[in-house]
């Protein structure tokens, strides 16, 4: 079923609550809702069709939308196949049908399809192009590798409206995160974790479109996933300049602790308790058993971070490699980092984490590297009081 959002503009996108990974590694408890609209003007658009999964449901309410009429455009701003993967579909039901895409997307089209022929059907647009579809025309703007290299997103200057792809997304099914976004911690949280895990380490290329968006007058964003945005566009805007700066959002301290066996847990515990009672605001993650993307949002929203780790096969436990390692491709830069290792007869976690942390750009690595053997014992505190000081330097 579809609804109106304008007396021309309507939303025809669906919700997945069945879809348990999103891009099989993200958990997404409340599902993900795939966004799609339909401008019906003096000509017909199409902006974005669905993944397979929901294909069904949204050719439902795309013929509903359409009341009779054809459609004479699909507009792709994104080729990830859960924005496109109708396109055969649809050029097979309409031959009048025209693709319109950036030189890229349309490159890419017959990698996702068998025997596509896309001969006559397709008109590329590049940044400042306007497709005219009568009082509603769609100018399209470039934003390579946010987060792919072929994705433009597009600004319709009759209602203020910015079609922003992946972009401001958020993870959620409508049905359970709303259908409009609100500036509140329910849309900031996973919209954070979205954005970190999902656009994060295109944060020059997220900066350079911010830009072009800013010199626009948008009343309204509409993304590929997750709520339209309708109220407060400044504050969604600015939470992006954040993020895409690689700077913290929030002062603070993320403990993030892989133990074996409790004892690195204990210490990190007692971190926190000496952290807290100094006023300072801590989150603890035992990153062995929490969601990975959940640690990668907080790593990047806290100012400082201390990584608690059991050494492991001569190395690091796995849980804490595996973290670091999303970390260095996601781009983590511009942090005070705290060290404290466990190792019952050779301790090596705390060389192989400095080593990782050694690849990302101005992260500081602060003394001392706390090292434990098997458990904490009253000679450990001297050092984990110092750790404690020493992140707490210049804390506001």
């Amino acid at each position: 079923m579809f609804r109106q959002l304008s007396d021309r503009v309507r939303f025809i996108g669906v919700d997945d609550l069945e879809c348990d990974l999103f891009e099989s590694q993200y958990i997404v408890p409340d599902g993900i809702s795939y966004n799609s609209y339909l401008v019906s003007d003096d000509r017909t658009a199409i902006l974005d069709t669905v993944d397979a999964r929901k294909g069904e449901e949204w050719l439902r309410n795309l013929e509903e939308a359409l009341e009779g009429r054809t459609p004479d455009y699909l507009v792709v701003h994104h080729m990830e196949p859960d924005h496109s993967a109708m396109i055969a579909e649809l050029l097979a039901r309409y031959s009048g049908l025209k693709i319109v895409a950036s030189a890229k997307a349309i490159q890419m089209i017959p990698q996702f399809f068998d025997s596509i022929s896309l001969d006559g059907r397709t008109m590329a647009v590049k940044e400042g192009d306007v497709l005219d579809l009568g009082s509603h025309k769609l100018e399209f703007i470039a934003a390579p590798m946010v987060h792919w290299p072929e994705v433009m997103v597009s600004y319709d200057a009759a209602d203020g409206t910015l079609y922003s792809a992946d972009a401001f997304g958020k993870f959620g099914a409508l049905e359970k995160c709303g259908f409009y976004g609100r500036d509140d911690n329910d849309w900031t949280c996973e919209a954070r974790r979205y954005y970190f895990n999902i656009v994060g380490k295109y944060g020059i290329q997220v900066r350079t479109l911010l830009g072009k968006v800013l010199r626009r007058n948008v009343k309204s964003i509409r993304p590929l996933h997750g709520p339209l945005l309708e109220d407060n566009i400044e504050s969604y805007i600015s939470l992006y300049d954040t993020w895409s700066s690689y700077m913290p959002e929030t002062e603070g301290v993320f403990i993030a602790c892989a133990s074996i066996h409790g004892g690195t847990m204990e210490v990190a515990r007692k971190l926190e308790e000496i952290l807290q009672s100094k006023g300072v605001r801590t989150s603890l993650s035992d990153i062995c058993r929490s969601d990975i993307a959940e640690n990668v949002e907080d790593a990047f929203r806290y100012s400082r971070m201390i990584l608690a780790a059991s050494s492991y096969d001569g190395g690091l436990f796995t849980p804490m490699h595996g973290f670091l390692h999303r970390l260095q491709i996601k781009g983590y830069s511009n942090r005070t980092v705290g060290l404290v290792e466990n190792g019952s007869w050779a301790p090596s976690a705390g060389r192989v984490m400095k080593e990782m942390l050694g690849s990302m750009k101005n992260v500081n690595v602060i003394e001392p590297l706390v090292t434990v053997r098997s458990r904490m014992k009253e000679h450990d505190l001297e050092a984990i009081r110092t750790l404690a000081e020493n992140i707490m330097a210049g804390y506001r």
